[in-house]
């Protein structure tokens, strides 16, 4: 599986309150269960206007096709090429 960074462009997003995110939760779920282990979702960051998820998948394609089938906008894809952390100058 590959890792990728998606952005989604979504006005408001950061004014959702608890429900509202376990609902949006709730519909990415139900489109990941759709796609049969072809995508994972590891975690999501939300700021005021986007999001960004961290995804695993086994092409680009397949987020993309998350991104219908959830009807949350794919606004950017980026294939994270490799990772680096505080231990990684250890």
């Amino acid at each position: 599986m590959k890792r990728f960074l998606i952005e989604r462009n979504i006005p408001g997003v950061g004014q959702l309150d608890g429900r509202q995110l376990k609902d949006a939760s709730a519909t990415s779920n139900a489109a990941l269960a759709k796609l049969a282990g072809k995508v994972q979702w590891v975690q999501s960051y939300v700021v005021d206007d986007k999001t960004y998820c961290e995804y695993l998948a086994d092409h680009e394609s397949s987020v993309h096709e998350h991104a219908q089938l959830s009807g949350f906008p794919a606004t950017k894809v980026t294939e994270v090429r490799t990772m680096i952390a505080p231990m990684t100058a250890v």
